[in-house]
């Protein structure tokens, strides 16, 4: 498991995760399952031509295979604040919705941006590219119509 419910201790309190769960372990690993899948979804390319603009192709199985400290520290953290948001929506437990809601936003913000290229985390392993997804090997967009009928 990419976080354990131990590792919470960074974004929630250890009080606020027990008045929220009333002792049930299975609501916390619940919102961390989600979590885990939301930012795997920002990382995760699909078919759209938009992924062959050449912005970095994430290996997101070895990513969040990682345990311990072979785990990216920042991806970690925005994981946590996701998961935060997940397991607050049960309650919000003596901890200000405002501000789980922005730290949230951010990091949902700076996922996209991660997805889209805009910013890259170096330590991350990248896909192995066989050069058929290179936009250097794709026949550019051709535009335009058919020439102009005539009955003559």
């Amino acid at each position: 498991m990419f976080i354990q419910k131990e590792e919470l201790k960074s974004t929630m309190y250890s009080y606020q995760l027990e008045q929220i769960s009333e002792g049930d372990d299975s609501i916390i690993l619940m919102g961390i399952n989600a979590a885990v899948d939301e930012v795997k979804s920002y990382l995760t390319s699909n078919n759209k031509k938009t992924w062959i603009d050449g912005r970095p192709l994430y290996d997101v199985a070895t990513i969040f295979a990682a345990t311990g400290n072979n785990r990216n520290a920042l991806l970690l953290e925005i994981t946590k604040t996701v998961a935060e948001w997940w397991i607050i929506k049960l309650c919000n437990a003596d901890a200000i919705y405002e501000h789980v809601k922005e730290r949230y936003d951010r990091a949902i913000t700076y996922l996209k941006q991660l997805g889209k290229g805009e910013v890259t985390i170096s330590s991350l392993p990248l896909l192995p590219t066989d050069g058929s997804n290179n936009a250097e090997t794709i026949a550019p967009f051709r535009m335009g119509g058919r020439p102009k009928f005539s009955h003559e």
